[in-house]
């Protein structure tokens, strides 16, 4: 005969296996039921990549999706379900930041196709092009060159006219003057004019005059993109390019100096990991947490 306490033990049981199959039959008794993984709500990620996906890129197939899908999953639900879902960046800054991730970077194969998404998000031909110039100084002329050899037939897919209209604000005779007046008011007179005046004298042309006139007189007194977009791009250019940390501690306190964030430069480094990996991307937040104090967000 059973006891009192073994019939109570069966009795027990038995609830415990009804209560259990009526929380897995309402469907929230397991994470892929609720629509979440380890890594956070997977259907919200999963819907948040579909629909961004759609107003970046449009209607077409994922790259890749046909011959590895789970790795076009894997991109397109990081990049368009997390890190482009949210973040202090607008569509139109994230854009541009991307354009010079990969000019520094060189994924040519890809820009293509994120020139089209930075016409779909907000940015304008003119704003393309900027961006592109502006990592002229810090990545060199030819990844630029060889940039605006794929970007350029994209702009015209779309109905734009090239050459665009020249946004220059400098001639040969003012370019020296107005880049260093701009110097001057991102990093400061004081440590420009010692810079220049401590420069070796065979060294003077690049620290002096080249720095002044090209980087700031050609390139960051034209129009179009503000100081602090152009600082945006600057510092993502850097970052992209790897191996210029001093430069890139440099830029992140200098977009400070001109309006922007630390948020704006850790959202800035979160969409290019996508692009630049995991080191480069680390090494820009340490650069960033370095010249920036944590009160200066």
């Amino acid at each position: 005969m059973e006891t009192i306490l073994e019939k109570t033990g069966k009795t027990a049981l038995l609830c415990a296996v009804l209560v259990l199959g009526a929380f897995l039959w309402l469907g929230a008794g397991t994470p892929a039921a609720a629509g979440q993984d380890t890594g956070g709500n997977a259907m919200d990620r999963v819907t948040a990549a579909e629909k961004n996906r759609q107003k970046w890129l449009g209607e077409g197939p994922a790259p890749l999706a046909d011959t590895d899908p789970e790795l076009a999953a894997m991109r397109d639900r990081l990049v368009y379900g997390e890190i482009l879902n949210e973040g202090t960046l607008t569509d139109r800054q994230a854009a541009l930041v991307t354009l010079a991730a990969l000019t520094a970077s060189q994924g040519l194969e890809a820009l293509p196709e994120q020139a089209g998404a930075a016409l779909r998000v907000g940015a304008d031909a003119a704003d393309i092009r900027e961006a592109l110039y502006q990592c002229a100084a810090y990545v060199g002329f030819p990844r630029v060159e060889a940039a605006l050899r794929v970007v350029n037939p994209v702009l015209k897919q779309y109905g734009v006219a090239l050459p665009l209209p020249p946004e220059a604000t400098v001639d040969e005779n003012t370019r020296l003057a107005d880049g260093l007046a701009v110097q001057r008011q991102i990093f400061g007179a004081k440590g420009i004019d010692a810079m220049r005046e401590n420069a070796p004298a065979g060294q003077k042309a690049i620290v002096a005059n080249y720095l002044s006139a090209y980087c700031f007189g050609d390139l960051y007194t034209r129009k179009v993109l503000d100081l602090r977009m152009r600082e945006l791009v600057t510092f993502s250019a850097i970052v992209a390019l790897g191996g210029c940390d001093p430069q890139a501690k440099a830029h992140a306190a200098a977009n400070v100096s001109v309006g922007n964030s630390k948020q704006n430069l850790v959202d800035a480094l979160a969409v290019m990991l996508p692009i630049i990996g995991f080191p480069r991307t680390l090494n820009g937040l340490a650069a960033v947490n370095a010249a920036l104090p944590e009160e200066a967000r």
